[in-house]
């Protein structure tokens, strides 16, 4: 039986892993975030905190503000990934900092890179959210 709380749980981990995965790329591997990659942890680093304190304290109204911070999130991962892969976008994007936000510091299997990654986490998370409202609405697994 799928319970509310298996599903915050669950946007947690994914929050967390995304949250330790970024700071690994850029704290150990001395990764310098571009503009749109801080843009990025804005809205994924408060998940981590408002998913756990939901969890504990089973607020599952959470999943309301959870999804709205994985639209706006996930819509700049897109971007981010459209401005590193299509030559488009590439060539019409502003220029960020220091860092440009053309670049990508991994590329694996040649389509993978950070903003996919955090573009997954995005997604996951927004999903997991709208299934916790859809259960709100429906009174179900309560």
């Amino acid at each position: 039986m799928a319970r509310k709380e298996n599903h915050l749980l669950a946007a947690w981990i994914v929050a967390l892993i995304a949250t330790l995965g970024s700071l690994y790329f850029s704290e150990v591997m001395k990764f310098i975030p571009c503009e749109l990659c801080w843009y990025q942890r804005i809205f994924m680093y408060p998940q981590v905190f408002l998913l756990a304190m939901a969890f504990v304290r089973k607020e599952f109204m959470i999943a309301r503000y959870t999804l709205m911070l994985s639209i706006i999130g996930g819509t700049i991962s897109s971007y981010h990934y459209l401005i590193q892969k299509v030559t488009f976008f590439r060539d019409t994007a502003p220029s960020c900092s220091i860092v440009p936000c053309t670049g990508d510091y991994l590329n694996w299997l040649g389509f993978i890179t950070i903003p996919l990654l955090a573009l997954i986490a995005f997604v996951s998370i927004g999903i997991i959210s709208y299934q916790v409202i859809r259960m709100e609405k429906e009174g179900k697994y309560i």
